[in-house]
């Protein structure tokens, strides 16, 4: 091991050692207080909820822990959203499970819970998974309810989806365990079948204080929308638990019962180990983002046996495309070379940049794989396109054109894993978050912006420079330093992982190692869904 690769190795580790210490304190909800108050009323948290539904021992991978992180803090923060989500096997049947947090705010509902909430719906939907609903909710929180209550991407799209689930056949179960108000009482009721904690779960379009102040009725909550009421009376609800214990056991057998899915038949053999050891990845991995390594060593120690068939090797360097398995299932691997790579003519390019070469490649090979019916999944580490006049000469718009032609008509399963730079139209043509893959991961070394910071930074201080100059302010090469830090500080906290996870821009931050994990997961889940449409890139210009 050389010295570069024991340092780049101290650097990735500890960042996954970040990683991992703010994973806890966001599980941690509303703060230990708050999850005690919780077993005080008779209550399993969120997460307790989650782990007990779920096989012992069995795998997960959890959607978007980092939801809301550093927003809303004018109003005391909303951890992980408000709500927990994680796709994992409920009696060997792969399932995902939505759990809201009462820890955090009762419950209620900011504008990132809604995303995160229909992210979770669309991974169901694209999948084709049966989807479970904890419910434990003040509903809306009323100072954001102009930013969360009319809008497509909003609240209201919710139980639009449980009726496009409910004619899809996509199985729904909600347990109703605490608060279940207004508007989101449609929720488990939208669902196929309903379950309600008694004396812990309640359900009613108006509480009791809104009752007495809109008929002048007075009832108590219980009698209004207690799990009796509801089990015996009005029958909107179909169980009664007597515990959270007892309503998620009920929910496992009901499970249990489920038939078998019609699978979309993508190619699984006996899964193997790397040969080469997964850990290396750390000492591969560069400290820097602009320093250079070869991706062909970040593949070997992903995919099984370490072995894949690479699509022409020789052509278009600065994207690799090869065949492998990740985890026994066949993949297409489609990754950015961040290594100096020299074309037949004695020409140098620069790694991560997508040249035409590469995006002609990529463009072919992303089609053969539909044709195939082989999952494809993006490994990112992508300056860009390349720029300048022997490029643009050489139709580089168009060749990038096609390529995000093809990434956006795919059919099969794409599924994208940020590794380094994800920047501008780079991050398009390697499929970001806005071509749909079913999953979007970032390792804790990503980048994800228009451009790097210091780049950015000094695009941004000519444009304040010239303000403040405009304005007759003289700027010294003191005053221009400490413009230029304040901007790279605040755009480099903009390129942050952690920004983009906050913001639902990726579906996790992972450790590297657990990489194949949730592909193989994620490809699972995917051949719920047989693929019913062909591969047709429309009209384009070759």
């Amino acid at each position: 091991m050389n010295i570069d690769f024991n340092k780049n190795e101290d650097h990735n580790k500890l960042l996954v050692s970040e990683l991992n210490k703010r994973l806890a304190k966001v599980h941690l909800g509303g703060g230990k207080a708050a999850l005690e108050k919780q077993h005080e009323k008779g209550k399993m948290t969120a997460h307790e909820r989650v782990n007990y539904l779920l096989d012992s021992n069995s795998k997960s991978i959890e959607i978007a822990a980092f939801a809301g992180e550093g927003m809303y803090e004018e109003h005391g923060g909303c951890p992980s959203g408000g709500v927990v989500v994680k796709i994992g096997y409920i009696k060997g049947k792969q399932c995902i499970v939505v759990a809201n947090d009462a820890s955090v705010k009762a419950g209620a509902w900011f504008p990132i819970t809604a995303k995160k909430n229909l992210r979770a719906q669309e991974i169901a939907i694209e999948n084709r998974l049966p989807i479970i609903y904890l419910v434990d909710s003040a509903g809306v929180y009323l100072p954001l309810q102009d930013e969360i209550f009319p809008d497509k991407e909003h609240f209201g799209r919710i139980f639009r989806n449980n009726a496009i689930m409910s004619s899809m056949g996509i199985t729904q179960i909600a347990a109703v365990m605490g608060s279940c108000v207004a508007g989101g009482a449609y929720l488990p009721i939208m669902s196929d079948e309903a379950l309600i904690v008694d004396k812990t779960g309640s359900i009613f379009l108006a509480g009791s204080y809104l009752v007495k102040a809109a008929i002048g009725e007075n009832i108590d909550n219980e009698t209004l929308g207690g799990a009796t009421t509801h089990c015996e009376i009005s029958g909107v609800t179909d169980y009664k638990a007597k515990d959270d214990a007892d309503a998620l056991d009920t929910i496992k057998n009901i499970i249990d019962k489920i038939g078998d899915y019609n699978k979309a038949g993508f190619n699984r053999i006996t899964p193997e180990k790397p040969k080469e050891n997964p850990e290396d990845i750390y000492g591969i991995l560069p400290k820097s983002r602009v320093e250079q390594y070869d991706m062909h060593d970040i593949i070997k120690r992903l995919v099984d046996n370490s072995e894949f068939d690479e699509y022409k090797a020789g052509y278009g360097k600065t994207i690799i495309t090869c065949y492998a398995r990740m985890d026994g299932w066949a993949v297409g691997i489609v990754a950015n070379q961040r290594k100096l790579v020299k074309t037949k003519q004695g020409e140098m390019q620069f790694g991560g940049v997508i040249y035409n070469d590469s995006a002609d490649k990529a463009t072919r090979f992303i089609a053969n794989c539909n044709q195939k019916k082989i999952p494809l999944v993006f490994l990112q580490d992508v300056t860009g396109f390349m720029v300048g006049s022997k490029s643009e000469h050489g139709g580089i718009i168009k060749d990038g054109a096609k390529m995000v032609n093809a990434v956006s008509n795919s059919v099969v399963p794409k599924f994208t894993v940020i590794i380094g730079n994800s920047y501008g139209a780079g991050n398009y043509a390697m499929c970001g978050k806005a071509y749909d893959p079913r999953l979007i991961v970032a390792w804790p070394s990503a980048e994800l912006a228009v451009m790097s910071g210091n780049s950015a930074a000094k695009v941004l201080l000519q444009i304040e420079k010239a303000s403040l100059e405009k304005k007759g302010e003289k700027i010294t090469p003191e005053k221009e330093e400490q413009l230029f830090n304040k901007i790279k500080d605040r755009y480099d906290n903009q390129v942050s992982p952690y920004y983009a996870a906050a913001r639902i821009w990726t579906d996790a931050i992972i450790d590297p190692l657990n990489t194949r994990k949730w592909i193989s997961m994620g490809i699972e889940a995917a051949n719920h869904a047989p693929v019913e449409k062909s591969f047709n890139m429309g009209v384009l210009q070759v």
